[in-house]
């Protein structure tokens, strides 16, 4: 992939607008890798019931900022693409 966020629409994590009249807001793709979707779907429930994790602070300021559920978690999905794409960039150490 050229890009974190080619992988995130591969992934089907990149969030689409799906805005209407005055509301602005974004839905996640439904195409894309669906195992990969289900991966980053899973860690991001696992992250989210973690107490004290980096994936459940940012999903609770999400939802302090007025996001509903899914938007949250569609926000944390996007976030643990960047991660996934980055870890997969950097050169894994000797053995």
């Amino acid at each position: 992939f050229r890009s974190e966020a080619c992988f995130a629409m591969h992934a089907g994590a990149a969030p689409l607008p799906a805005s209407s009249g005055r509301h602005d807001r974004h839905r996640l793709s439904r195409s894309g890798n669906r195992q990969l979707n289900a991966a980053l779907h899973r860690i991001a429930l696992t992250q989210t019931r973690l107490p004290g994790s980096l994936g459940q602070a940012y999903y609770q300021r999400r939802r302090a900022r007025g996001d509903t559920t899914m938007e949250a978690l569609r926000a944390l999905k996007r976030r643990l693409a960047r991660v996934v794409f980055n870890r997969l960039q950097a050169p894994s150490a000797p053995e």
